[in-house]
């Protein structure tokens, strides 16, 4: 939990008895490798802190899952979209890996938003770092050739280079794993 803590005293302190009222509510919940966290048609409950492990979010398909996005260690995860709407998800969240999250309901973030005076920075650091990761991925997506993402990915993003299937890599770059296998010959 004092990761999360740390994660919000990085840009503003926190008062220990807004802290004491946040971490209250936090519920930590495990989750095995390959477990739905959320499963479309559900409706996101949770705002949540990766400990450890690896969440992907997916559009489940037949002839092959389209990822869209990899959450990790000391970052928020969500199907954020679900959660401020209270509306179903269309897509699954899955822990490729075992995982540890610190959840926190809705109704709870309600609460806080109205009893503490550092609520609305702690929701407003949750939803910016949610909203800065699926811009950049969309960008990339518009504007970089598949070869660019995935260098892009191997020197931003070591970690999922190491941690996640090829087969994931590449529906997340946006091609099949015939033309990841391809481009990584050419590079390495």
């Amino acid at each position: 939990m004092k990761q999360i803590r740390h994660y919000f005293e990085k840009t503003d302190k926190i008062s220990d008895a807004d802290w004491n009222t946040f971490s209250s509510k936090l519920v930590r919940e495990e989750f095995p490798k390959k477990a739905l966290v959320l499963e479309a048609g559900q409706t996101e409950k949770y705002l949540s802190f990766v400990e450890s492990g690896v969440i992907r979010f997916y559009i489940p398909k037949e002839e092959q899952d389209l990822t869209f996005a990899f959450v990790f260690d000391n970052e928020f995860v969500s199907a954020y979209d679900s959660f401020l709407t209270q509306l179903p998800a269309n897509y699954n969240v899955e822990a490729l890996s075992n995982t540890v999250l610190w959840r926190l309901s809705h109704k709870d973030l309600q609460d806080i938003y109205a009893q503490t005076e550092i609520g609305n920075t702690i929701g407003r650091h949750a939803s910016e770092g949610l909203f800065m990761e699926k811009s950049k991925r969309e960008l990339s997506l518009l504007n970089e050739t598949a070869e660019q993402r995935y260098r892009n990915l191997f020197t931003e993003q070591p970690h999922l280079i190491q941690n996640i299937p090829l087969k994931y890599l590449a529906s997340y770059i946006g091609i099949t794993p015939q033309a990841l296998s391809r481009i990584r010959k050419r590079i390495y």
